[in-house]
């Protein structure tokens, strides 16, 4: 089944595309934990995944999204260029916004 380890899970010889992605996540939507052979239905309309592939990334994605909960995962540094040309980094924005408040 899935490995035990982030890392090497993530290594794993099943690449998955972005169309593939997106049509994973539509059908996590479509599908939910109540449905009757979830994983195979998924596997069905990502259309080039076997269910057991479709359950690895959904392991995946689980411990993803703990670690993002959890803040185990950095925000990316992404910049703001406001209007009047100032370019801001999420600290300086952070700090520019606690002074407006």
């Amino acid at each position: 089944m899935a490995s035990n380890s982030f890392t090497s899970s993530r290594s794993s010889s099943s690449t998955w595309t972005s169309r593939e992605n997106k049509r994973f996540e539509e059908a996590l939507a479509t599908y939910t934990e109540v449905t009757p052979d979830r994983f195979h239905k998924i596997a069905r309309a990502v259309g080039s995944k076997t269910v057991e592939e479709v359950m690895r990334h959904y392991e995946i994605l689980e411990k993803d999204i703990m670690k993002i909960e959890n803040d185990q995962i950095p925000l990316p540094n992404y910049r703001v260029i406001t209007s009047n040309g100032r370019v801001y980094g999420n600290e300086q924005r952070l700090m520019r916004n606690l002074k407006l408040q």
